[in-house]
């Protein structure tokens, strides 16, 4: 294994949601190159459902010290699983429809159990990891001193009982990853002796046990919208809100808990030699148009051109991301320069602050001072919350307030890698 202290720790946590996990593919494929690789050493990775299998074959690259093949692994994967013949394509509409009427009419489902198909799947899914994945030695690896970490969230359906596959134990094979990524309302459980299916809504994905990886930084790739711009009011908004909602609640109550350690630790009412401060980055999913068609059952879309889509959407928003946290690096270094080489030319800045005003302005001057003079001097980034990145970039910060420094909100739009926009409230 490659070794550079100078690096950034990081876990990476992939939330699960069918096919809309090509968005995490296109994710890890840009941060699994060479440049990004030298400032951040990943040292821990997790999944659960269809991310289950990204972190995996991401992981499995470490592991053999081969993460440039990275991105060529995970386009083997969704290919494979992409519908490639005429009546595969077929096939996938019909499935896309049929849900699409089972959830505006009640009209009856087949339970897996009942269907042929789900044992198919499950074999077909087995066939497709190990054409991508080459476990022969892969344990022993995996359990060597300094080696990454994998994590794989399952849940059994009849105990109710969590489930962390853990790559440190030896327990990472093709029958574990199965059973994280069985989806049952079309699978059935992946082993006779308990009923495992998917973590959507117990571990989706693991998080805080990612801290036995001891990082400094944990990406949390987010499938499933934290917020969303309208009232849902059809049966297949409503429908789609409430599966979201499940499968962010376990998400977001793990980042809360760390939260709230960070917040103990900086201010000094927790010291211990086992804790320590990690900083929490929310890279969430911006939906594209084309998912909105058949709502939440596009996460079983298999249609090439979707998966194509999605992958290359990750891949965009992962370069936005590092673009932001190379910004906030110079930030917090209060590196004008620094700082100033990742803003446009024609940004505009505005500041809505109780003593501090600044409308809406695109002024050369008075953008420049703002990033050199009164951005570095008068804000800080509060460590102890979470950074979100989807449309645009958002981090609590610590500004002026009446008597002293209270909270505030910086919110910025990234566009080819520069801000564009940054709004201060």
């Amino acid at each position: 294994m490659t070794e550079s202290p100078e690096r950034r720790r990081v876990a990476i946590a992939c939330q699960g949601g069918g096919s809309h996990t090509a968005f995490t593919a296109g994710v890890l494929s840009r941060c699994f190159e060479s440049d990004v690789l030298a400032d951040y050493e990943i040292v821990g990775l997790s999944g659960s459902s269809g991310a289950a299998v990204c972190a995996l074959v991401a992981w499995s690259t470490l592991v053999r010290d081969i993460p440039e093949q990275a991105t060529a692994l995970l386009k083997r994967f969704w290919s494979a699983t992409s519908t490639s013949m005429p009546v595969e394509r077929a096939l996938n509409t019909m499935m896309l429809w049929g849900s699409r009427v089972a959830e505006q009419f009640g009209a009856a489902s087949i339970s897996p159990y009942d269907s042929f198909l789900s044992a198919w799947s499950t074999e077909h899914l087995r066939s497709m990891v190990r054409s991508v994945i080459d476990f022969d030695g892969l344990s022993e690896l995996a359990t060597q001193p300094g080696a990454p970490l994998l994590l794989l969230g399952a849940v059994d359906m009849v105990s109710g009982e969590s489930s962390t596959f853990n790559s440190r134990s030896g327990e990472i094979n093709v029958d574990a990853v199965l059973q994280a990524a069985a989806i049952p309302s079309l699978m059935r459980a992946a082993t006779q002796r308990t009923a495992y299916v998917d973590g959507l809504v117990a571990q989706n994905p693991p998080v805080r046990s990612l801290l036995d990886a001891i990082p400094d930084e944990i990406w949390v790739i987010q499938v499933n919208p934290t917020s969303i711009d309208y009232e849902p009011s059809s049966v297949a908004e409503i429908t789609t809100r409430r599966s979201e909602l499940a499968s962010n609640l376990a998400l977001l109550q793990e980042i809360s808990s760390i939260e709230i350690f960070d917040e103990l630790i900086a201010r000094g009412e927790l010291k211990s030699e086992r804790v320590r401060p990690v900083t929490i980055r929310l890279l969430e999913m911006q939906r594209p148009p084309s998912s909105v068609r058949w709502s939440h059952n596009s996460k079983l879309d298999r249609d090439p051109r979707f998966i194509r889509e999605l992958i290359e959407l990750g891949r965009e928003q992962a370069e936005d991301f590092l673009a932001a946290t190379r910004f906030e690096a110079a930030w917090q270094a209060r590196d004008a320069d620094q700082m100033l080489e990742h803003v446009a030319h024609d940004c505009t800045v505005s500041v809505d602050l109780p003593g501090w005003q600044q409308k809406q302005t695109r002024d050369a001057d008075v953008v420049e001072r703002f990033f050199t003079v009164e951005l570095p001097s008068r804000v800080t980034i509060d460590l102890t919350r979470k950074r979100s990145y989807r449309r645009s970039v958002i981090w609590d910060v610590r500004v002026p307030g009446p008597d002293a420094f209270g909270r505030g909100t910086a919110e910025v739009t990234i566009q080819d890698g520069l801000i564009i926009d940054f709004k201060l409230r």
